[in-house]
This record gives structure tokens, C-alpha cells and sequence, in this order.
């Protein structure tokens, strides 16, 4: 099933990442672009979506000074950025995967693409990693590992359960019961044309 690999490569991918102290690293994807699209484009995205976890941690700091904070801000904008387009990506990949299929005339539009589901499952993959990791903790109490040891029996379930939709998704999509749309996010606040305080300032 395609959640069951795209689960491993998140995982794979955290590990990877976390394998060095450096927040800002250079991603070193094992997948060839040209023949593991698919599996080059997930590891892409989580790598993304795990450094910018590791940016939202450290601009929380409240001993933080101004200065470093607004330059962290402007790499989460960035962040935000690369990460809506690998969503993109993603569904562009399916779209074309799926461009043969004889859509049935019965069939429905999902309220989710394929890749934004995506998109929250590798958000998932690092909740249980992280809550993992605190219920481990050598300094922590037993009460906050014993909470912590229920949070993460919920995000495994939420895994277990956004795995198997996002199969059937994929499934209806092959079939032709379900049809899909690459909608571009269209954001605007870094755009210099459509966020008025940008165009003003040039």
C-alpha cells in the first residue's frame, strides 16, 4: 500500500535528519529524481516539514533577542514556501499518474487532494517521533511520560487511521470513483504584486 512506504520514507527521512545536531542541513536524499520520483518527493517534503519543526522550536525561545527571531521568521516564510510547493508537486505526480483513468460519471471531487492528506501524514510521523522521545525522557516524571505514553497512542492511531483514507483515496482516484484537482495555493503575502505593504515598499 502506498501509505505503508510513504510512512517508512518519513520515518527514514527524521532519522536521517536527526542523525546530526545541525538545524540547517543539506538534504540528502537516497532517491533519484529521474527513476523514485514519488519516493524522492516524499523524502523532499519531510525533510522540509522536519527542519521547520525544528525552527518553530527554537523561535519560541523567549529568551530569543528581536534581531535572530525576525531572521528565523523569514526562514519559516521560506519554509512555508518550499513546502506548499512540494505539496504540489506531489499531486502533480498523482494527476499524471492517474490522467488515463476513465473517471466514472458518478464520481465526486474529494474535499482533500492526495498530497495534502500527505502533507499530514509526515506532520504525523513527527508528533509520534517527538512524543516518543518524551516518553523516554530519562529527566522527565512518570506522570509526564504516562500522559505522553497516551498522546502517542493517539497519534498512532491518527496515523493508522489517515493511512487507510489515504489508500482508499488513491484507490477510488484508480478506479475512477473519485476524481482529482492541483489547485496552487495562490498565497499572497510573498508575493511583492498582491501583499499591498510589499508594493509599497518598493
Amino acid at each position: 500500500m502506498f501509505s505503508k512506504k510513504a510512512n517508512a520514507i518519513f520515518d527514514n527521512c527524521i532519522k536521517t535528519y536527526k542523525s546530526k545536531p545541525e538545524v540547517e542541513q543539506v538534504c540528502t536524499n537516497p532517491f533519484d529524481k529521474k527513476t523514485d520520483l514519488i519516493d524522492f518527493l516524499l523524502f523532499e517534503k519531510c525533510w522540509v516539514d522536519t527542519t521547520q519543526w525544528a525552527f518553530e522550536d527554537i523561535i519560541r525561545d523567549p529568551h530569543i533577542n528581536a534581531e535572530d527571531a525576525l531572521i528565523l521568521k523569514r526562514k519559516i516564510d521560506a519554509s512555508n514556501q518550499v513546502r506548499t510547493d512540494n505539496v504540489e508537486f506531489i499531486d502533480s505526480y498523482f494527476l499524471d499518474k492517474y490522467k488515463d483513468v476513465t473517471v466514472s460519471k458518478d464520481a465526486k471531487i474529494n474535499s482533500e487532494s492526495p498530497a495534502w492528506a500527505i502533507d499530514r501524514l509526515s506532520i504525523l510521523a513527527l508528533k509520534i517521533y517527538h512524543m516518543h522521545l518524551e516518553t523516554v525522557r530519562e529527566d522527565a516524571s512518570d506522570a509526564h511520560k504516562a500522559s505522553c505514553s497516551k498522546k502517542l497512542a493517539v497519534l498512532l492511531e491518527q496515523r493508522n487511521d489517515l493511512s487507510t483514507a489515504i489508500d482508499d483515496l488513491l484507490e477510488d482516484i484508480e478506479n475512477g470513483k473519485k476524481y482529482m484537482k492541483v489547485y496552487k495555493q495562490m498565497k499572497m503575502y510573498n508575493d511583492a504584486e498582491l501583499n499591498p505593504v510589499l508594493r509599497a515598499s518598493k
